[in-house]
């Protein structure tokens, strides 16, 4: 990122455009142009609305960011129906099945890992069920905390719209996002209006072709992603997968032995078989908060999050992704026993 700046319309720029580009489609494993975007992945998410919905989309909610969809639908001025769960469950197959055949939908959007309560969702399962159930639906899908993390399989899946943002399990730092969409996904783009200009999928597919960005870049984000990629393709994606997914079960082991060897209840808010392997979500006991165990964690040097939105006081989240490692996470793991210890013993 020290690297001096270059001409974003230079033969520079096409030249590092070209190197990022196959290795991003690696990434989201998919034959079509991967968009970059020098943006928060939220402005994908509108994208996704403004580009992929005439004029009625179905929202699959289990926390804050998959509410966030229902959010930006209604600012779009679309019609928009909600499928919820509670915060901590998974959106399954059944529900959503049963929702689509209820009504015609352009579109059906779903948080593959949802970072308020570290639940991942079955993406597989529910974008098979939108084919089955509703051929003609889109499947737009926030993968902001499970690419690079867990498997997202854009083709195999047939996924028409996938975003993510830089800073999670890519372990850049933020401002960049990255998006995919399916043929079907763009050409439905083509005949919306009033999709608007600097999210408009033509703009992103024109400046592709050109191994451009469609809009001025973050250059020295550019530089950045470009060596991580590199990193991430010398490492292995599947072993990259393997590393998230052990350090997500150290986290639940963690857990568990709180209970069993200083019986502190504490809780893991998504159930097994719908935990995220890139964050976890944990409910503390009652007199404990969320809030203060972040900030006391914090005075030793290590950063977790608070719970987010409702569940602020509530949880505190981990996240064990991107080039974190598990000697990184037993560190702070040990850290964090201390301080949930000295807050229980101080009640």
């Amino acid at each position: 990122m020290l690297q001096p700046i270059i001409g974003h319309r230079g033969p520079e720029m096409e030249a590092l455009m070209q190197r990022v580009a196959p290795r991003l489609q690696v990434l989201f494993r998919t034959r079509r142009p991967v968009y970059v975007s020098t943006s928060s992945a939220t402005g994908f998410m509108e994208a996704a609305v403004r580009n992929c919905v005439r004029r009625r989309v179905l929202t699959l909610v289990c926390g804050a960011f998959s509410e966030r969809f229902y959010r930006i639908a209604q600012a779009c001025a679309k019609q928009v129906d909600r499928l919820d769960v509670e915060w901590g469950d998974a959106n399954e197959a059944a529900a959503l099945a049963e929702a689509l055949a209820s009504g015609v939908y352009d579109a059906v959007t779903v948080v593959h890992s949802e970072t308020s309560t570290g639940v991942l969702n079955p993406l597989a399962e529910l974008a098979a069920t939108v084919r089955e159930v509703s051929a003609e639906t889109l499947v737009v899908v926030d993968c902001v905390t499970s690419l690079g993390a867990t498997p997202v399989e854009v083709d195999a899946w047939s996924l028409d719209f996938a975003l993510s943002g830089s800073q999670k399990g890519m372990a850049l730092p933020p401002g960049l996002a990255f998006a995919v969409a399916s043929q079907r996904a763009y050409d439905t783009s083509l005949e919306i209006p009033g999709r608007g200009l600097y999210f408009d999928f033509e703009a992103f597919e024109k400046a592709v072709a050109k191994r451009q960005t469609s809009n001025t870049p973050a250059v020295s984000l550019l530089f950045a992603l470009d060596a991580q990629l590199e990193r991430i393709e010398a490492e292995g994606l599947e072993a990259r997968w393997a590393r998230h997914r052990a350090m997500a079960e150290r986290t639940w082991h963690w857990v568990d032995e709180m209970r069993e060897d200083h019986g502190i209840e504490l809780k893991l808010l998504a159930r097994e078989g719908r935990r995220s392997p890139s964050v976890s979500c944990v409910a503390v006991p009652a007199g404990v908060s969320g809030v203060e165990v972040a900030r006391r964690l914090a005075e030793r040097g290590y950063a977790i999050a608070p719970g987010y939105g409702r569940l602020k006081e509530s949880t505190f989240r981990i996240g064990h992704m991107g080039d974190h490692t598990l000697e990184e996470l037993d560190a702070l793991l040990e850290t964090l026993t201390s301080v949930i210890l000295g807050i229980v013993q101080k009640r």
